[in-house]
């Protein structure tokens, strides 16, 4: 047999799809793959860095700037706590040198046995008398008897003459500013049981003087013993 027709009696060789007489080709890398990948991974190493950083610096307190205290300045002390409480174990409301001139005067507060209460009373250094005897001072209450009023000592005879209208005043008086009784202390009244007591009443519609408070001088002392 000749090639002639050995070469028309030769089988086709099966094609299998996909495989051709060449080798297939391979496919093309993207060049930005590996761009992206490193962006990524940096990325993520910043994340954890700053995630770790930020778990793992020391953290630092805000200073906290204290207030301001205010400065309240104290309370001025009640006048009334620096005068003499005159009672039963301390009865001394002066001394004699307290009281060495005429017309002066000194402010006090007696306790009273009936209602229990401290009264304040004014004590009066008098022309007259002996600084060393009791009739040489008048000590009256400033408590009203039978008003709600406290009384005043009035040395100034202008005050007398303005706010009571009393103009023959020639030295100082005792008044009472809600009714305007005025009270002399050189002058007595007699009381019902023939009870004399000083500041007779010179102007007003008083019922009687003010209640008085006996008076005692021992030594350079003087003490106040009881009210009226």
């Amino acid at each position: 047999m000749d090639e002639s027709s050995a070469s028309r009696f030769k089988a086709d060789m099966p094609q299998i799809p996909g495989v051709g007489s060449t080798a297939p080709r391979l496919r093309r890398s993207n060049p930005l793959l590996p761009l992206i990948v490193g962006v990524v991974a940096l990325g993520l190493v910043l994340l954890f860095a700053i995630r770790w950083f930020s778990h793992n610096r020391p953290v630092h307190q805000a200073r906290v700037e204290p207030t301001p205290q205010l400065e309240v300045p104290p309370a001025p002390p009640d006048p009334n706590s620096l005068l003499p409480h005159a009672d039963r174990n301390n009865p001394v409301i002066a001394t004699v040198s307290d009281l060495s001139k005429p017309w002066s005067s000194a402010n006090f507060f007696i306790h009273d046995l009936t209602t229990g209460d401290n009264v304040p009373a004014t004590i009066i250094r008098l022309p007259s008398g002996s600084a060393n005897l009791a009739s040489g001072y008048w000590a009256f209450s400033r408590k009203s008897a039978y008003g709600t009023c406290q009384l005043e000592y009035v040395r100034d005879l202008n005050v007398l003459h303005s706010d009571y209208d009393f103009r023959p005043a020639s030295h100082p008086l005792v008044g009472d500013p809600c009714s305007h009784t005025l009270y002399d202390p050189l002058k007595t009244a007699s009381l019902p049981g023939n009870v004399w007591v000083r500041g007779a009443i010179v102007q007003g519609s008083d019922v009687r003087p003010p209640l008085g408070v006996e008076i005692q001088v021992r030594n350079n002392q003087i003490l106040a013993l009881r009210t009226e």
